[in-house]
């Protein structure tokens, strides 16, 4: 339109940096970010609304710094470029603020309106009685902070940020909003095809019932279910297939606890089945979720190919000590022996450093897992107090030392002490772990029981190819990992020297040689077992402790013989005598 004013609004998902302060990027990145969809989906709505009046147009850029280099000169012009606009950074985690800081700082010198929010702000605002450094750091900077979620409320801070009056502070932690109806999470597919696989996102609802005191999830969105309507999925899925996407990460922290479920999964079932649409899933789900009459049964016709459980631990007490009660280790088998049945390949968390772990019990505890659970892929994080949690709001009021670099509260490190392992026995068991699980044999049997449950052992063979590569290799967790690792000299973290020209680029490119011929070398061993188990003739036969169906002597398996789990199954026998009228 002539004469129309123009206001640019600049997305952006900050990553973080490594260890050596390089921002963590790849040529194609992991995970995709729903943060940034629900948010280009909103500022699509206010723009069609034309919410800043009728003479003027919203122009929405969307970045995933995890596969785009920043650079912060070219952000400032694409801002200036237009009469008005802001820059807003979304869906921070603790881990990333630092690196959001070092965005913003240079923004805000050159007189650029720049917004925070996402799990970091809303956390703390809602869990700490003070204003945690860098929140407060930030504001120092005139960088406006926004917490709780943007339903209802992005056109506010737009209008404000029009007028150039931007609140300091944006606190909507009291007033979740309902989220069905709103505006569809969508990203323009050259952003998606950015992602490995060209996978993009959406959640279905948002909250958890549960309370593990190490999760921010429940105080940042909160205990009650809310949830997107079987029309907004449909809607999300056909937005996305319109553009040629066909895999979506469906973000919720479990999918299981959707009152929905059902109704969401037929609606899938039906595209599907009946309007042959090609389109796959990964979601997340508890360790409960296959008591759930036809759950998995239906997960695998709407076309969920993965599923992320929270296994976290197979010690009952550790368990029961985070408050994971709904986790039950007698349930363990038969749940991941029904996902094996549908043939989706599982991936399981699991926790290192709860009070009662040292390095030989947590290392025998995986090699119990490796004979008596049918996993595929083990994921290992560090127990840590994330800023939102309860555990981080106890240690913080109890005065209890914590690392104060939140770039390291990434699951990756360790951020405070252990009760029974110094801090380098720790970071050893981790890296032992990670070594004790991914063995060679263990690999073989992976890919075995693949085969003989009707589990893709080639797309297995690729994930683990993934997980042992991003370790040893890269030096990076699978979940923060990435195609072709990118570094740009001048994005270093502020404190950390600029390298000189003629000294960065040789390393980097030796560096980045020498990984791809681990990588070569990784895929090669990896593909030899999968070969051999591919051409064995006896390979449907394969069977193992763990593939071996449920029976009334499970107590007798070595996955309950531990003190822990012996004093678990004594309540569980002690429950279902009183749940049967007799005596105890």
């Amino acid at each position: 339109m002539k004469g129309q004013k123009r206001f640019n609004l600049v997305l952006i998902k900050p990553s973080h940096y490594d260890d050596d302060g390089y921002v963590i990027q790849w040529f194609r990145s992991a995970i995709p970010s729903n943060s940034l969809a629900v948010l280009y989906g909103l500022a699509l709505e206010c723009a069609q609304e034309k919410v800043l009046g009728h003479d003027v147009g919203i122009e929405i850029h969307a970045f995933d710094e995890t596969n785009t280099n920043i650079r912060l000169r070219d952000i400032a012009s694409l801002v200036k470029s237009a009469d008005f606009g802001m820059v807003m950074l979304v869906g921070v985690q603790s881990n990333q603020f630092p690196r959001a800081l070092d965005i913003a700082r240079p923004l805000r010198e050159k007189g650029i309106q720049v917004a925070i929010g996402g799990f970091h702000v809303s956390g703390t605002l809602s869990m700490l009685k003070d204003r945690e450094p860098q929140v407060q750091k930030a504001l120092d900077m005139g960088i406006s902070i926004f917490a709780g979620e943007a339903e209802g409320r992005l056109a506010q801070v737009l209008q404000d940020a029009f007028d150039h009056n931007l609140q300091p502070i944006y606190n909507f932690m009291d007033d979740l909003p309902n989220i069905e109806g709103v505006a569809t999470p969508l990203l323009p597919a050259e952003r998606v095809h950015l992602t490995a696989g060209a996978t993009t996102s959406f959640d279905a609802g948002r909250g958890c019932p549960f309370a593990c005191s190490f999760c921010t999830i429940i105080n940042v969105q909160g205990r009650k279910s809310r949830r997107r309507s079987p029309d907004d999925i449909e809607r999300i899925v056909r937005a996305n297939v319109g553009q040629g996407l066909h895999s979506f990460f469906i973000t919720d922290d479990n999918f299981a606890r959707n009152k929905d479920w059902e109704v969401i999964l037929d609606r899938l079932i039906f595209l599907r089945e009946v309007e042959k649409l090609k389109i796959s899933f990964i979601i997340q789900v508890d360790t409960l979720c296959h008591k759930l009459p036809n759950f998995i049964e239906k997960s695998r016709r709407a076309g969920v190919k993965r599923v992320f459980i929270g296994l976290e631990n197979i010690n009952p007490d550790s368990l029961l000590g985070a408050k994971k009660r709904q986790n039950k280790i007698t349930d363990y088998r038969q749940m991941l022996l029904e996902w094996k049945k549908a043939g989706i390949v599982t991936y399981c968390g699991y926790i290192l450093g709860f009070p009662g772990d040292t390095r030989e019990s947590v290392l025998h505890d995986i090699e119990i897992i490796k004979k008596e659970l049918p996993v595929d892929l083990l994921e290992f994080f560090y127990l840590t107090p994330l800023p939102g949690s309860e555990d981080h709001k106890k240690l913080h009021e109890a005065g209890i030392s914590m690392d104060v670099d939140l770039n390291k509260y990434d699951l990756n490190h360790d951020v405070t002490g252990h009760p029974l392992m110094s801090r380098e026995e720790w970071r050893e068991t981790y890296r032992a772990a990670w070594k004790t699980y991914y063995t060679n044999a263990h690999v073989e049997t992976v890919l075995r029981r693949s085969i003989a449950t009707g589990t893709s052992p080639g797309k297995t063979m690729f994930f683990i190819v993934w997980f042992k590569g991003c370790i040893d290799i890269e030096g990076i967790h699978p979940l923060e990992g990435g195609f072709f690792r990118r570094k740009t000299r001048l994005n270093r973290r502020s404190g950390f020297k600029i390298e000189n020209p003629l000294f960065f680029y040789p390393k980097y490119i030796a560096e980045t040689l020498s990984k791809q011929i681990r990588w070569v070398s990784l895929y090669t061993r990896m593909r030899l077992i999968y070969r051999k188990v591919k051409h064995d003739p006896n390979r449907l036969e394969y069977t193992d402790l763990a593939l071996e169906p449920v029976t009334d002597h499970e107590e007798e398996r070595e996955l309950f013989q531990s003190t822990a789990a012996q004093s678990y199954l004594d309540k569980v026998h002690m429950i279902d005598k009183i749940s049967r009228g007799e005596a105890v």
